[in-house]
């Protein structure tokens, strides 16, 4: 699939996709390929029971965010430690707001930050391929809408008493490229992290980009290949915006979220990822 250059916040909507990216970098700024080896204390880190596929049922609640269209149900998840601490939201994939992804939500909860979990389909999911893509290409039609949706979340969480002000996107596959148009024509926020998304390769488009950017991407995805995320590495530079990309070597699209299809091949690189992510997020957003 390829991406049609046009202008504002509607160009990485529309180019967004179901297919993953490959991915570079060190924190922050820097860029590296990575493969299946680990320090002690990269090992050392548990991974969240989300992404293992062994998470009990979601903890949180559903919430109704977006006043224009009442059909949307985001699912809220919050920290157990009290206090102020940044806000995250969630973009899912393109099958939609499913249980995975509030597992995963509830998984950055317990590391202290309040998550809210976007629904850009109208409370719909999609259960097959087919089903997928039509929901997907109904959303990316109307990208103002996407727009409208994730600045509404970005004001639901900020007028928590318990929000610092401070929000940071990620989003997987069809929810990284959101994530990443949004940072471009969305409202100003802190922090964008990208798991296998659609990218971009344009300097002057990034240039709207004002915070660091996270990437995780997989060497072996072949929707987007490892050059075409350096690419955007190079942009990212040339713009002069700070970023912690990563590619790893040895795994596949959809690594992350769902270790389980490969925890032989997956767990390590997936535990160096939730690590990065997470001091990513406390040193953009706090925590």
């Amino acid at each position: 699939m390829r991406i049609v250059i046009i202008s504002g916040a509607a160009l990485l909507l529309l180019a967004a996709a179901f297919v993953g990216l490959a991915g570079l970098g060190d924190p922050p700024g820097e860029s590296h390929t990575h493969g299946s080896a680990h320090s002690g204390a990269e090992a050392a880190t548990a991974l969240p029971a989300a992404i293992l596929g062994q998470a009990g049922p979601p903890q949180g609640q559903a919430v109704h965010y977006f006043d224009a269209d009442p059909a949307t149900a985001g699912y809220l998840a919050e920290p157990q430690n009290g206090g102020t601490s940044g806000g995250v939201i969630v973009i899912h994939e393109w099958n939609g707001l499913v249980d995975r992804i509030r597992q995963a939500a509830d998984a950055i909860a317990a590391e202290g930050f309040v998550v809210l979990a976007a629904d850009l389909y109208s409370g719909r999911t999609g259960s097959n391929r087919e089903e997928n893509i039509a929901l997907m290409r109904e959303a990316q039609a109307k990208p103002e809408r996407i727009i409208a949706n994730l600045d509404a979340a970005a004001k639901f969480l900020r007028q928590r008493a318990d929000v610092s002000g401070k929000i940071a996107t990620i989003g997987w596959c069809f929810g990284g490229g959101v994530a990443l148009s949004y940072a471009i024509g969305g409202e100003n926020h802190d922090a964008t992290a990208i798991f296998y998304g659609r990218l971009l390769e344009d300097p002057e488009q990034m240039r709207h980009i004002h915070h660091e950017i996270y990437g995780t991407f997989a060497g072996q995805d072949r929707g987007i290949p490892p050059e075409q995320v350096k690419r955007f590495v190079a942009a990212l530079r040339q713009a002069g915006i700070p970023n912690d990309i990563h590619i790893y070597d040895d795994v596949e699209h959809g690594f992350w979220l769902y270790v389980d299809r490969d925890p032989e091949r997956n767990t390590e690189p997936a535990r160096d990822a939730w690590q990065r992510l997470k001091d990513y997020l406390k040193r953009t957003i706090g925590g």
